[in-house]
């Protein structure tokens, strides 16, 4: 009997990997531009770190976390986004004392127990970045233009910027009670979700997509309308910066994060190209997170984007041909045929090494099936003259080549 896969848990191979590959790599070329360092953090933590950050009443705690007991009866949860993760790693290491301002990022899997769709598997992937330790406006619309810079290098095109302001703990409690008073006369039509949230989580009823929601949500109260003079100021702040800059972007006056920690600015990008689930981006400001956890009152603002949504707007890169592949004719020639194909590899080169002797035929064959641009044949003749027969494969030409002078060969070769 094999071993199954678990349901919402892929295998991934290239192309698909590949893809992957290159979106760690755009992180690592891009953020640092930006000031930020990469954190690697676990994927495995006490639940109660989640219960804190992410709310006790959300969704993410109360259905979808994978939770189990460690050896002790002590509660542990495989992480199902990194911002937590990322705070308890600052206030532990102290970074508040070290730097004014900490730019951290990392990537990775994350972990919840939902229905499997369409860019969205138990295990998923996310890109996590964090601004930890200004209050300022401009860190939003910093954070917001790297991440815009960030996409833009990946050549996803036909995206849509949404952002609004959820107010601070002054003002969002008034926006609360006038939203719960006007959903009140509107039970009736929610759908049993929104109906549960109504009381615990009343924000979370602006985001639903239920259709038969859509017509008398229109007239739902603005969270803008309610924002105290200092949360508009900050608003128009950043909004006003990315105008500037030209990034643009839409007011939705229904956008909220699915996180209790977030207030301010939040944002999201959304692509209308991956079905209904049209969030490939999102993140805000969180100024009371960290001292929720035990931590410093320092505030912060940050985004997360999703890996296998961002992967269904990207081309896969071509793959790169290996530059060689190693033959051999006769098990006399192993030795050779190995040491050239290190001294290749150690020059910068890529390419695989044949394991069996084979006849001409059968190598070429397996040559062509590598990929490869050049074929390094070593028969007994070649072994005592220390010599390696190099071919083509896109031309079918066949020259000799010292082994010495095989590197720079292959290297000048287009």
């Amino acid at each position: 009997m094999s071993v199954a896969r678990i349901n919402g848990f892929a295998d991934m191979f290239e192309p698909e990997s590949s893809v992957f590959t290159m979106m760690e790599e755009h992180c690592r070329a891009i953020f640092p531009t930006y000031g930020f360092h990469e954190v690697r953090i676990p994927i495995l933590e006490y639940t109660d770190l989640f219960c804190r950050s992410i709310g006790q009443e959300t969704d993410v705690v109360q259905k979808e976390m994978y939770t189990f007991p460690d050896g002790k009866g002590r509660l542990t949860s495989l992480r199902p986004e990194a911002t937590a993760g990322i705070m308890r790693a600052y206030i532990a290491a102290s970074l508040n004392s070290k730097e004014q301002v900490s730019r951290l990022y990392t990537f990775g899997p994350m972990f919840r127990h939902e229905r499997p769709q369409k860019g969205r598997m138990r295990q998923f992937h996310q890109i996590d970045c964090e601004l930890l330790g200004s209050a300022s406006p401009l860190a939003d619309a910093d954070v917001i233009s790297l991440l815009e810079q960030f996409i833009t290098s990946l050549g996803i095109g036909r995206l849509t910027l949404r952002l609004n302001s959820l107010g601070c703990s002054e003002c969002r409690p008034k926006y609360r009670e006038a939203l719960i008073a006007y959903l009140e006369k509107h039970e009736s039509e929610l759908c049993e979700d929104c109906q549960r949230r109504l009381h615990t989580n009343p924000l979370r009823v602006l985001d639903c997509k239920k259709d038969s929601q859509q017509d008398f949500m229109k007239d739902a109260p603005r969270i803008l309308d309610y924002n105290c003079p200092e949360c508009r100021e900050h608003y128009e702040t950043a909004t006003g910066l990315l105008k500037d800059s030209g990034i643009a972007f839409v007011q939705d006056d229904h956008l909220v994060r699915g996180l209790d920690y977030y207030c301010r600015t939040t944002f999201e990008l959304q692509s209308d190209d991956i079905g209904a689930q049209t969030a490939v981006a999102g993140g805000g400001r969180y100024d009371g997170l960290i001292k929720s956890l035990g931590g410093p009152d320092v505030p912060g603002v940050g985004f997360a984007c999703g890996m296998e949504r961002l992967a269904l707007l990207m081309k896969s890169p071509d793959p790169k041909k290996p530059d060689f592949y190693t033959v051999s004719l006769d098990p006399s020639c192993y030795g050779l045929a190995y040491r050239v194909s290190r001294g290749l590899r150690l020059a910068g080169l890529t390419g695989e090494l044949g394991y069996v002797s084979s006849s001409m035929k059968a190598a070429m064959r397996q040559a062509g099936k590598s990929g490869a641009r050049y074929a390094i044949i070593i028969g007994s003749d070649e072994l005592a003259r220390n010599v390696c027969a190099v071919k083509n494969m896109d031309n079918g030409n066949q020259e000799e080549v010292a082994v010495e002078n095989l590197a720079s060969y292959i290297s000048t070769k287009d």
